[in-house]
């Protein structure tokens, strides 16, 4: 294989792996057509007024949804349809569009359960506090600290992709040996990072088929808890780095350049 081949071949895959990474990070920072579109996790609570009074019996669930997509989130002011959280913040929306995001907290926690009750009238967090006990869903501790450390590894994955890139395109084999070695932990720590984000999600996906109500014959809990496609994107760029470490490799031990 020709060195350039090499060296070019790794640092396209590098410069996927960091640019799918970027939008992994501008996820939910605000509600502009990017940001809006990537999430890590998504928990759609339209169906939640339905649950409730299929379960409680009341017609007319008063209060419960806000349709004042800048009234601020975790003050009580009503549910919004839709969650979306990021890497920095998460954003709440009264329709496909219409929404606002908390302000930016770097590695911020995966709280879902915490973010949606903050919204909710006081009155009706008692019934999902019975519903929801017990589950990963609600255990806020967990889903807290694993997001957190998921986020240092996509970071520190992040960075290491980035020196990959710079230091691979040199003719030195120095430069080539550290490109080889940033790339192959940049794709351990986002496999790492992506791995725990995919766990934590689909460890509350359990509450999608909780039997809390019946509508239309069909057992719902009313919220119903999704994959973003921010984690797609972190495999995404976890196997464009470990793709890269060939040719990174090659151009290392036979120093072509």
């Amino acid at each position: 294989m020709r060195g350039e081949y090499c060296v070019g071949g790794a640092s396209f895959l590098s410069f996927a792996a960091i640019l799918l990474l970027i939008f992994v990070h501008v996820g939910q920072i605000n509600t502009s057509l990017v940001p809006h579109g990537i999430a890590m996790a998504k928990i759609d609570t339209s169906g939640f007024g339905q649950a409730l009074s299929q379960s409680t019996y009341v017609q007319v669930i008063q209060g419960l949804y806000t349709t004042n997509y800048t009234s601020p989130l975790g003050e009580r002011n009503g549910l919004r349809q839709y969650y979306e959280f990021g890497l920095y913040s998460y954003c709440a929306y009264v329709n496909s569009s219409a929404g606002t995001c908390t302000n930016h907290t770097i590695a911020d926690s995966f709280v879902p359960y915490i973010a949606i009750t903050s919204d909710m009238a006081q009155n009706y967090t008692q019934y999902s506090d019975s519903w929801f006990a017990g589950t990963t869903y609600m255990n806020s501790s967990y889903l807290g600290y694993n997001s957190r450390v998921a986020y240092y590894f996509i970071l520190l994955g992040t960075i290491f992709a980035t020196i990959a890139l710079f230091t691979g395109v040199a003719r030195t084999a120095l430069l080539f040996f550290i490109s080889t070695g940033s790339s192959i932990v940049a794709a351990l720590f986002i496999l790492i990072g992506a791995a725990i984000w995919t766990s934590i999600v689909k460890e509350c996906e359990s509450i999608n088929t909780l039997d809390v109500a019946h509508v239309n014959g069909t057992i719902v809990s009313g919220m119903f808890v999704s994959y973003g496609n921010g984690i797609y994107l972190s495999w995404a760029a976890f196997a464009c780095l470990a793709a890269a470490t060939v040719p990174y490799m090659v151009s290392c031990c036979t120093f072509r350049g």
